[in-house]
């Protein structure tokens, strides 16, 4: 579903009348004001649509034993969410923040218009029957799509497309979150824009808006309430260090085994048998284990709340280990180990919802297990505080499987009011994402991308790599020319054109070799020899082949290891498409350059 309509005139007009009466900057400002508005209003229809599902549908469970309904609810939710998206949004919705980052480096900022809805309303049929998946990057893509759609609304430049782009995302983790300062460090760790000190108060805007609105609505308490009753000690420096490695080395695993199980789902084509398979994954799991249900934000509440441990056998609710306290650790060490699978099968079997929510829950998981074991086992007279450690654990995951080690920083400290936990804090993120980052370079976002070379980086020159087109720089006007055809025609069907390299192709379109002028003249000029030469007989291997599967890293190298002026390209079938020239290829790489670096 392509946005191929052409602006609206009244949105040009008012957008003409605003910028006659305000300055670029002042526009600018009341755009971002514009866009946090929105991402917060999204962010709370989705939490509240959630909450009301997930209410209707299991408030009256007896906790004391498990509901045969766990088998029945994701399936179906599962099932409502892919038909939503076939039959009414009819595009791909998942991995919202994957989207964003391909948006932002191979579709000049544009993301679809349904986008501003269709996430919201496909992820909380997921997430409120039990998806075991996170509402953040469904409302990050609504917050970025907002972003966009007000950026083409105004015909506004890229560079600007892409700042309001940020700002949604910012806005939509600011206000889901109220965490504003989280939000701003996602814009700049995950979607790696390149931003200016310029650049950030349109962010800080739209952050700070989404804040007070979501204050407004909610109140201003925390998402989870957290009590230091223990504060930090330097002497707990090196189980925070290990905390880290652990949460790395669980991130690492969450980030590996989901890339794998999706590729799963991705060989299957048939809706119907995804459905089959991630429903059934799915609904096994949560009814063994009913933290998988939803979010999961109920458990980190539980475990962030025990007293000394006390109150966290209330993780065995609804389960079949109900009342048996003694396999707590071990019950709590198999769901950190199948969340990735119920994760996984949610969304690869037609659900709608993201990763944050499964990286807190893990990582609030995580630290509470490795602070039970440190306490009961570690031969040192250390005590570890198991709630203090919980939360400590979702920074480590966070900064782990998003790569973004402020984010978790300031986004644990803003969700919990955990602000005296700064050092460790930081300490249990580094040690995670210095972990991770020795198997793993890219977040569990941008590796699909990265793999492809459509990763937008904070590296200039890689980013306008990623921004140039093969396509937007293959001259496709030149004569192709036969194998049978003579040098009498040759030189008829080339002395309109200014180019000195010609094709020669097969009937069906297959390359198989390239004419030079430059390389005839010897001959060019002698009518005589006109019907004794032929294309098949002039041609010659050029040096290089391009394909239109090539990134422009890899045909920039191409041209300057074959030291070549112009090369051809040809398809995935060898079908020739076209040539490229050098100067025409970095005349396009100085002008991106340009716009990219431009203030």
């Amino acid at each position: 579903m392509e946005d191929t309509k052409e602006q609206t005139t009244p949105w040009l007009r008012l957008g003409a009348w605003v910028e006659s009466h305000t300055n670029p900057r002042q526009f600018l400002l009341m755009l971002s004001f514009a866009v946090g508005v929105g991402a917060a209003i999204a962010a709370q229809t989705l939490k509240w649509l959630i909450h009301e599902i997930e209410f209707l549908l299991t408030h009256r469970f007896d906790v004391t034993q498990s509901n045969g309904l766990f088998l029945v609810y994701p399936v179906v939710g599962i099932m409502l969410t892919a038909l939503f998206i076939r039959y009414l949004v009819r595009d791909d919705i998942g991995h919202g923040v994957t989207k964003i980052l391909y948006a932002i480096s191979r579709r000049q900022g544009n993301i679809r218009r349904h986008n501003c809805w269709s996430s919201v309303m496909a992820s909380a049929l997921t997430i409120g029957f039990g998806g075991s998946v996170g509402a953040e990057s469904p409302i990050v893509l609504t917050g970025s799509a907002i972003g966009s759609r007000l950026g083409k609304a105004f015909g506004l430049e890229h560079k600007t497309m892409m700042l309001l782009i940020g700002c949604g995302a910012s806005g939509a983790i600011a206000g889901i979150f109220k965490a504003p300062i989280a939000g701003l460090m996602f814009t700049l760790e995950v979607l790696m824009i390149d931003l200016t000190m310029a650049s950030l108060l349109p962010l800080m805007v739209s952050c700070l808006t989404a804040t007070c609105i979501t204050y407004a609505l909610t109140g201003t308490d925390s998402m989870f309430h957290f009590n230091l009753s223990d504060p930090f000690v330097v002497e707990r420096v090196p189980s925070a260090i290990l905390l880290g490695v652990f949460c790395g080395t669980i991130s690492l695993y969450f980030t590996r085994t989901m890339n794998a199980f999706e590729q799963v789902f991705g060989r299957l084509k048939n809706m119907w048998t995804k459905l089959l398979l991630g429903g059934s994954v799915l609904a096994v799991l949560i009814y063994f284990f009913p933290p998988l249900y939803g979010e999961g934000y109920t458990t980190i509440s539980e475990l962030l709340t025990a007293n000394g441990g006390v109150g966290a056998e209330r993780v065995l609710n609804n389960s079949l280990f109900y009342g048996r306290e003694e396999y707590l650790l071990f019950y709590l060490a198999l769901i950190i180990v199948f969340k990735v699978f119920a994760t996984t099968a949610t969304n690869g079997g037609g659900g709608c919802g993201g990763t944050f929510a499964p990286s807190l829950f893990l990582g609030c998981i995580a630290g509470f297990v490795f602070s039970r074991l440190w306490n009961d086992y570690m031969p040192f007279d250390i005590h570890v505080p198991e709630t203090n450690y919980a939360l400590l654990g979702m920074a480590g995951l966070m900064s782990g499987v998003f790569h973004a080690p402020l984010t978790g920083v300031f986004l644990i400290a803003e969700l919990t009011g955990g602000y005296d936990l700064f050092i460790p804090l930081m300490i249990v993120s580094v040690s995670s994402y210095l972990t991770i980052r020795t198997f793993e370079p890219h977040s569990i976002y941008s590796m699909r991308l990265a793999r492809s070379g459509e990763l937008l980086t904070h590296h200039k020159d890689r980013s306008v790599l990623t921004l140039m087109s093969l396509d937007a720089v293959i001259d496709k006007e030149r004569p192709v020319l036969t194998p049978g055809m003579t040098l009498g025609q040759i030189v008829q069907i080339v002395s309109g054109s200014k180019s000195i390299h010609f094709a020669v192709c097969s009937p069906d379109g297959v390359l198989l070799g390239v004419i030079n002028l430059n390389a005839l003249r010897k001959i060019i000029f002698r009518s005589e020899l006109y019907r004794l030469y032929k294309a098949e007989q002039l041609m010659q291997q050029p040096k290089a082949t391009l394909s239109t599967t090539h990134s422009m890293g890899a045909v920039m190298d191409t041209f300057q290891s074959t030291d070549s002026g112009t090369l051809p390209v040809v398809d995935s079938d060898k079908r020739f498409v076209g040539f490229v020239s050098k100067a025409r290829l970095y005349a396009s790489y100085r002008q991106i350059m340009k716009d990219f670096s431009e203030e």
